[in-house]
């Protein structure tokens, strides 16, 4: 079996979704689809080592894009070892939410194996017989039974996303909508984690053709820093 630059593909879908708009900070406002990153995180809570990362490639969108209103109490404080415990009836808040409903997209990605000597100081340890197959494979057998090591979400850890592994594609009953095509401006793409003391978001011009986002790579120019 050809594991080497090997793509995959996962289904996943939940009754809501929240891809937040970090221009917005009063009210969460989801963007219109999942996001790459959010895709990303979804590949991750299946596997991640440090040697490996996500490359997510394609974004297919198979239920039509549905919003709803969401109206919350949260508490406007963050509570610490020193402080005698946060009284909620003083902090809460209401806060209204744009969520998506019922969605359901299919997610590519490809590992990159990074190797030892392009990896930080924390994450340099790694056995002899590293490579992406070896990868590929434990990946592949995980998503397929299902597991991960913590539960996938759409966007925010409340709206937890159900997932499977699709090994055909082309030969799955529902396919992306034909009629879906809007052009979604900038979009978060991801955090760029290169200088631990200088986190920033990096953004993409997304486009969605036929019910699918090409997503470029992370090296590439159509990435905004």
């Amino acid at each position: 079996m050809e594991y080497y630059d090997k793509e995959f593909c996962l289904e996943v879908w939940g009754d809501m979704a929240c891809f937040t708009r970090p221009e917005l900070k009063v009210e969460r406002v989801s963007y219109d689809v999942i996001t790459p990153s959010a895709a990303r995180a979804i590949f991750d809570s299946i596997f991640w080592k440090p040697a490996i990362r996500w490359q997510i490639t394609k974004i297919e969108i198979l239920n039509p894009i549905k919003w709803t209103s969401i109206r919350r109490n949260e508490v406007g404080a963050i509570g610490n070892p020193s402080s005698n415990g946060i009284f909620i009836e003083e902090k809460r808040q209401q806060k209204n939410s744009l969520v998506l409903s019922e969605v359901r997209y299919r997610l590519y990605a490809k590992l990159i194996f990074i190797p030892p000597h392009e990896r930080d100081n924390e994450n340099r340890a790694g056995g002899s017989d590293e490579n992406p197959g070896k990868y590929n494979a434990i990946f592949e057998r995980r998503a397929g039974k299902g597991q991960c090591f913590n539960q996938p979400y759409l966007g925010t850890r409340e709206f937890s996303a159900s997932f499977r592994l699709i090994e055909n594609p082309s030969q799955e009953k529902t396919q992306p909508i034909a009629s879906l095509d809007k052009d979604l401006g900038l979009m978060l793409y991801d955090m760029d984690f290169s200088d631990p003391n200088n986190i920033i978001p990096a953004f993409y011009h997304a486009t969605i053709n036929k019910g699918v986002i090409v997503v470029p790579p992370i090296n590439s120019k159509e990435i905004l820093k």
